[in-house]
């Protein structure tokens, strides 16, 4: 027979997780994020100033899959007639020079002049 030793330490019953989230919301987001714009819907959003619509496209533009390569190719194709006056400048740097620092700086000064900024 082992003797028990005295213990201030001992277990509590755990008790069931509950759900924090809405998995009916969850559904709905996932179907959203899938879903594919064409490039004419895209191009129509980012000439109403759709900021999410810019996002998806510089998105779509940027990517490696060879299955965006037409869309992406179509949207610029369709926006840069309307590029006359913008301004596009590339920043770069080793890492913890200060690229983000000046990126945000910069914007901030862009923005208080009444410029619309893009990242």
């Amino acid at each position: 027979m082992t003797k028990q030793k005295k213990t201030a330490l001992h277990k509590n019953k755990g008790v069931s997780a509950t759900e924090i989230t809405n998995k009916n919301a969850i559904e709905k987001l996932k179907a959203k994020r899938n879903k594919q714009l064409d490039s004419n819907a895209l191009v129509t959003a980012i000439l109403n100033k759709d900021i999410t619509a810019l996002s998806r496209a510089i998105t779509l533009v940027e990517s490696k899959n060879p299955n965006h390569l037409q869309n992406a190719k179509n949207i610029i194709k369709a926006c840069l007639p309307h590029a006359n006056n913008s301004v596009r400048i590339g920043i770069t740097g080793v890492p913890g020079v200060g690229k983000s620092t000046f990126i945000e700086t910069f914007g901030k000064y862009l923005t208080s002049q009444g410029k619309r900024v893009a990242v």
